[in-house]
């Protein structure tokens, strides 16, 4: 169980630091196309050549089908909506905020499963969203009255991949369960990278940007966020049980926020702590009740049969 909490939280880790990197890419001149592209692009041969490796060196064989394998490339599609809109907001706005927004899909998500199932949400999560409105409007400043400093479009463009990443999550589920996880990973990025190769076409293969800089950023950014993260998710969620992985998940939120504020030198007010603090809160009381039953479950289990 101890190395499954590492993973996933090493996996969060590294979702965090995406924002900066990004960051740095975009001061050293690379647009929106060449970042998001050269990171599919690289995630996409690094993950196939994982799972030529593996399937080189085990005997063990995961069947699926040809629909399988399409759907696992559409939900992909998804994925690479959010590279592409969250790139944007950062490209806009301060990367401290920028991901305060992608975590709005706590809220979104309960929406969503609200609206699909037909049926109100339950009263302590109707609390968890308020905590988290609570928290985004104290960590995005709105009280202190500086909310208008902010490109509104940067702030669309960061909803959006909230959005989108809460029908990723929605739908993740729905196929390639029994498939690897190196190989429904490498599928879901496949879909990602059609989209994004196709609204950005990759000239940056042939312009030269790759031997001035990009490169660096595409393999980064590619190992950062399309390799280390699935992965580890993948292997480290069935250890350490859903609920610690859900919690566990929020440390890409104060990661972002401390690397926005030691390597960017963005200006983080305490009360944006403050607001972090609350967002965190509310991710942990949302997991608690899962994880007591996970728990209680373990003890059940044993006295039945005995």
């Amino acid at each position: 169980m101890f190395r499954g909490i590492v993973l996933v939280f090493l996996g969060a880790c590294s979702f965090g630091v995406l924002s900066t990197f990004v960051k740095l890419a975009y001061k050293e001149g690379f647009s929106l196309g060449e970042v998001t592209g050269s990171q599919v692009f690289f995630g996409f041969v690094i993950l196939w050549l994982i799972v030529l490796l593996r399937h080189l060196m085990s005997k063990k064989r995961y069947a699926s089908t040809l629909k399988e394998k399409l759907q696992l490339a559409a939900m992909g599609t998804s994925t690479g909506l959010v590279s592409i809109f969250y790139y944007k907001c950062v490209q806009l706005i301060p990367a401290s905020i920028s991901i305060l927004l992608l975590m709005q899909f706590t809220w979104m998500s309960l929406l969503l499963e609200s609206v699909m199932k037909r049926r109100l949400p339950k009263l302590s999560q109707v609390g968890t969203v308020a905590l988290v409105l609570l928290g985004t409007c104290l960590a995005g400043r709105l009280f202190s009255g500086e909310v208008s400093n902010f490109n509104v479009t940067g702030i669309v463009f960061g909803l959006l991949a909230a959005f989108s990443y809460t029908i990723f999550l929605t739908i993740n589920g729905s196929a390639g369960n029994h498939m690897h996880p190196t190989t429904k990973s490498a599928l879901i990025l496949t879909g990602a990278c059609v989209l994004i190769l196709a609204v950005f076409p990759p000239a940056f293969l042939v312009n030269g940007a790759l031997t001035s800089g990009l490169l660096k950023w595409g393999l980064v950014l590619a190992l950062f966020g399309t390799v280390i993260p699935p992965l580890f998710y993948a292997y480290g969620t069935p250890k350490a049980g859903l609920g610690i992985s859900a919690i566990l998940s929020a440390a890409e939120l104060p990661v972002a926020v401390l690397m926005s504020s030691i390597v960017l030198q963005e200006e983080v007010l305490a009360i944006q702590w403050l607001g972090v603090a609350v967002i965190l809160v509310a991710i942990i009381l949302s997991n608690v009740g899962a994880l007591r039953k996970r728990n209680s479950n373990k003890t059940v289990v044993p006295e039945a049969t005995q």
